[in-house]
């Protein structure tokens, strides 16, 4: 006949082995949820080349970077123009957007706090109003201590999110690889940057 083993015994052998295994099997599944965790991602879709359109794209990518976050901004049709080796230039088209005040940047507070709603049909007619309203709200950005789109572009190039310009608005438009700042980590169609939106955290269209 076979020695049964006394069951208190026997209790005692289970719980020693599950003591030796346990710290092992612990660490492995801490592992295993340490590889399984995601870098937050975020896809941004600019359109627009305005001096006023290009913050957006920029403070968000920027500040995605700042968090840790993969970002990747694709930059297409008049949104090309953010990607330019010289943007300087940009302006801003106050015309046709009634959600846009014109403010002043000079004289007392009373006076730069009044929201000046100019018609569309004056703007329309008045030579140089949009030079103006680009002056006006450069000078409003320099006031308020915000930084120029430049260097919003130069902390998003270092914080590593990558640029990417249309091709197909490249083609359409007749530029080349040229006109854009070396920076641009590629230039694609929509077949690729979609699946790349689709698997993001946040995607923004801008």
């Amino acid at each position: 006949m076979g020695i049964t083993p006394d069951s208190a015994v026997m209790d005692e052998l289970i719980r020693q082995r599950i003591d030796a295994l346990l710290p092992k099997m612990l660490e492995e599944r801490l592992a295993q949820q340490a590889a399984k965790k995601k870098t937050p991602s975020m896809t941004i879709i600019a359109t627009k080349g305005t001096l006023d359109w290009a913050y957006p794209p920029f403070i968000l990518a920027s500040t995605g970077a700042a968090l840790g976050w993969d970002v990747s901004v694709f930059f297409t049709f008049y949104g090309l123009n953010l990607l330019k080796k010289d943007i300087g230039d940009l302006k801003i088209s106050p015309l046709g957007n009634p959600g846009m005040p014109m403010k002043m940047p000079f004289g007392p507070d009373w006076f730069k706090h009044i929201n000046w709603n100019i018609p569309n049909a004056v703007q329309a007619v008045v030579p140089g109003f949009e030079n103006l309203a680009t002056t006006l709200m450069k000078q409003t950005i320099k006031n308020n201590g915000v930084a120029e789109i430049a260097d919003l572009r130069s902390i998003c190039v270092e914080s590593g999110v990558k640029l990417i310009g249309c091709q197909m608005t490249v083609d359409l438009f007749g530029f080349s690889p040229a006109d854009f700042i070396p920076e641009v980590s590629e230039y694609c169609g929509a077949t690729r940057f979609l699946p790349m939106a689709q698997q993001a955290d946040v995607s923004l269209f801008i």
